[in-house]
């Protein structure tokens, strides 16, 4: 803002000022209280205004709260530590139970030169440290989305400095949510500015990142069948050794059987997660770092020579190709750091760092230092090393706690499954389900029924047939190395785009994780036909479904939006005689946050009678996790204001609930309330005012915009706010508060003869002139997903005895 804007804002706070208190002193002689209050309402309404830095209908509630910060890295020591505890039953499951298959999974073939179990157990501490300490925990971590993290947060977090949403539903507004300002990338970064304009001005690299991005979700929806797989057996395989009677094919049922039972339990919910598992996990953790010091300085120390990398080196030389195929075992050792990042959400930066610096990252080591260190003694016993490697009183109850700690990460990644589906479904990238929240305490915790069948049905399956840890292992590799690169990458363009990183820092980043991570996808590609093709047919399977549902859905909002109800249709059915209004209020809904949707005039053209009160009811998510609820509503009133015709945007973040029905209709009314209340207050007339009209041709704009049009605009809503702050400054007469009165009175009046929820159901047909590819992908995929998902209503959860249905077909 130029020192003009300020010095004209500050004279203006000050005329604002003064004349408020002539309105309060010439409302004396009459209705003084009443007056008061909405001067005092204006006063309140004024101070978040000029944060907003410019006026309109929709910003009044958009800078309501315009200092909520996150959570992350602002606790106490003694939160953190707490938070710490309850992270290792959540996030370190996975991880933990790791050593249970790593050696098998790296030596298949056995042990044929003493020198390469040093080898690999410096891989392994390497791996460790570099792509789980150094990558994750010290860089990746960083990267979150107001404390959220995963492959959705970072792309949020992009799309927020970058226009990339494949969804043209951007507005204004949408930048003055608390948990959306961040700092914008300075103009005197050429790299960033320019990187900014690529992303923006390119739809195949939007495209490209969003295929990216739910490549990567895919991936990690694919762990949630392969980590129970792999976790169970390797578990259970350890009974082996106490009962030598049991076949390779009994083993399998017994995996099997606890598989079910454990998606059987996932409906009860996983609350207070943190408290029951991390008890187990820390005896997990006590157990193996324990046994691993047991074994070192029972067996052989001289494996610590591991620590010195030269012993990789000297591991590819002397094996060459089949080293480089044994990486697909090495990496193994890393399954679930993904998982730190994602659950991020659930604890904050500090505690994530303090539980795997000072508890995971000793345990697991000593655990595979031990396991090397038995192994120098019993090579021909690297199929099992972990059962026996474990001392005679030990072995009961390590098992027991292993197949507990297994079934613990299992339910880890079942869980992150459902809380990935439920963020695709969020921003439009999965087809409708049933999403049932099991905890009002932790936030992210759900359980989808049709996707636990198909998970548990999956698991069967997988176990069924690859019956061992090893071939397993061969498609878990793939799962666990694409998410890591496509983070690398992610992470990369935050650096370039928003940390604005030094070059040589970036470069460094790349070169050293990208590189090693490359090395690492080579390896386990390889394996492809052996098992690695499973994670990538999940993978094929999901992102063609994300990605038709996502194609569709922007392409039904971008029919709507060029099919929008004109204002003057709206003026002449105002006009109409023939026009009936039924008392109550109805809720329309529309995805649409632009203008009047095509399917208010379906509904006045097939029933010719409307709610004496109607809103046009907008569910959005934002690219943020949370918005808080005193920003959530966004109102316009569409003229004529006697025609009572709202517009409401309702803005959720992609990991918020929506209320029950009943809670939903008392906000959404007490906000329409305080709407009106400010929107007479803040306008001379009531006459639409131009920089409402002004602001909502920007927000239906859907062109993208260079860096120049964003200041132009901005100016433009700069010299908005400084006409029509004055208007607001003037005083309130008694007729106008005596309107605004009347007003809610009509509004609560029309709430007590019911509330009707109207709903358009909208077939969507290709064109006759379009594509067979497209005819097929419309008209028979889409809508087969489409019939066999949950109705938008359901997902609304609205009461079936206030609904109200109109069909309509789009042809895109």
């Amino acid at each position: 803002m130029s020192s003009t804007c300020k010095s004209k804002l500050s004279t203006r706070k000050q005329v604002s000022k003064g004349a408020g208190n002539r309105a309060l002193e010439m409302a004396n002689e009459v209705n003084i209280d009443e007056i008061s209050r909405q001067e005092e309402s204006l006063r309140t309404r004024r101070s978040s205004l000029g944060k907003v830095r410019y006026i309109d209908s929709f910003h009044l509630e958009a800078g309501k709260v315009s200092n909520i910060n996150s959570h992350v890295g602002k606790d106490g020591w003694i939160r953190t530590l707490h938070l710490a505890f309850q992270s290792i039953g959540i996030v370190y499951g996975d991880m933990g139970t790791s050593p249970l298959y790593v050696y098998a999974g790296t030596f298949p073939d056995g042990i044929t030169v003493d020198d390469d179990l040093y080898g690999v157990l410096s891989l392994i501490i390497y791996t460790l440290l570099l792509l789980s300490l150094l990558k994750y925990v010290f860089i990746v971590l960083w990267a979150n989305d107001n404390g959220d993290g995963g492959t959705f947060a970072l792309y949020s977090l992009i799309s927020r400095y970058a226009k990339v949403s494949l969804i043209p539903n951007q507005q204004a507004e949408d930048a003055m949510v608390s948990n959306y300002k961040l700092q914008t990338p300075s103009t005197r970064m050429r790299r960033a500015q320019w990187m900014k304009q690529k992303l923006e001005g390119s739809v195949r690299v939007q495209v490209a990142l969003f295929v990216i991005t739910i490549l990567a979700t895919s991936m990690v929806i694919g762990d949630g069948v392969l980590t129970p797989c792999i976790s169970v057996l390797s578990a259970v395989s350890g009974i082996k050794e106490k009962a030598t009677s049991l076949t390779e094919g009994k083993i399998v049922i017994i995996s099997i059987v606890i598989l079910l039972l454990l998606f059987a339990i996932q409906r009860l919910g996983t609350d207070k997660v943190g408290y029951s598992f991390a008890p187990i996990i820390f005896i997990w953790f006590l157990l193996i770092g324990g046994i691993g010091i047991y074994n070192l300085f029972k067996y052989d120390v001289g494996v610590l020579r591991a620590f010195n990398p030269k012993y990789i080196v000297d591991y590819f030389k002397r094996n060459g190709k089949q080293g480089w195929i044994s990486l697909g075992g090495v990496i193994l050792c890393i399954t679930g750091t993904e998982a730190m990042f994602a659950d991020l959400g659930h604890f904050n930066i500090r505690a994530i760092q303090i539980s795997f610096s000072f508890l995971l990252l000793p345990s697991v080591s000593l655990a595979y230092i031990g396991q090397a260190a038995y192994l120098t003694k019993y090579p021909a016993n690297v199929g099992d090393t972990f059962y026996k490697s474990i001392p005679g009183p030990l072995f009961w109850p390590t098992f027991i706690v292993a197949v507990a700690a297994s079934i613990i990460a299992s339910q880890a990644m079942i869980s992150g499954a459902f809380a990935i589906i439920w963020q695709s479904q969020s921003l439009g990238c999965f087809p409708r389900v049933k999403v049932m929240h099991t905890s009002a305490k932790y936030e992210g915790q759900v359980y989808i029924p049709e996707i636990n069948f198909v998970l548990a049905v999956a698991c069967v399956i997988v176990t069924a047939v690859f019956r061992t840890t090893v071939r397993i292992g061969n498609a878990y590799g793939i799962a666990v190395v694409f998410v890591m690169t496509i983070t690398t990458f992610m992470v990369t363009l935050i650096m370039l785009l928003i940390w604005q990183t030094s070059i040589w820092w970036i470069t460094l980043f790349v070169v050293v994780f990208g590189g090693v991570e490359l090395v690492y996808l080579s390896s386990v590609l390889y394996k492809f036909v052996q098992g690695g093709y499973l994670p990538l047919a999940f993978a094929f399977i999901l992102m063609m479904m994300m990605g038709i549902w996502h194609y569709v859905h922007v392409k039904k909002y971008k029919f709507e939006l060029h099919n929008i109800v004109s204002s003057d249709y709206i003026r002449e059915l105002a006009q109409k005689q023939t026009l009936r209004r039924i008392p109550g209020i109805g809720l329309l809904y529309s995805e649409l946050v632009q203008g009047v949707p095509p399917i208010f005039s379906h509904f006045t053209e097939k029933i010719p009678s409307i709610h004496s009160v109607v809103v046009i009811v907008s569910i959005k998510q934002l690219p943020i996790p949370h918005v808080e609820i005193a920003e959530r509503y966004l109102f316009r009133q569409v003229e004529p204001s006697d025609f009572r015709l709202y517009r409401c945007v309702v803005r959720y973040g992609y990991i918020d609930a929506l209320e029950e029905p009943k809670a939903f209709e008392r906000s959404l009314i007490q906000q329409l309330k305080n709407y009106i209340e400010e929107e007479n207050i803040l306008r001379k007339s009531d006459a639409p005012r131009q920089s409402e009209v002004q602001l909502e041709e920007l927000n239906d704009n859907t062109k993208p915009r260079s860096g120049s049009s964003t200041v132009h605009i901005e100016e433009t809503l700069e010299q908005n706010i400084l006409s029509n702050e004055t208007h607001s400054s003037e005083r309130i007469s008694i007729e106008k508060s005596h309107k605004i009165e009347e007003e809610k009175q009509i509004i609560e009046k029309e709430l007590e003869k019911g509330v009707v929820y109207l709903v358009g159901e909208a077939d969507v047909m290709a064109k006759q002139d379009s594509s067979i590819l497209k005819k097929i992908i419309v008209n028979y995929i889409y809508n087969f997903m489409r019939r066999n998902s949950r109705q938008g209503d359901r997902v609304l959860m609205i009461p079936r005895d206030k609904l109200l249905k109109v069909g309509m077909t789009y042809e895109i």
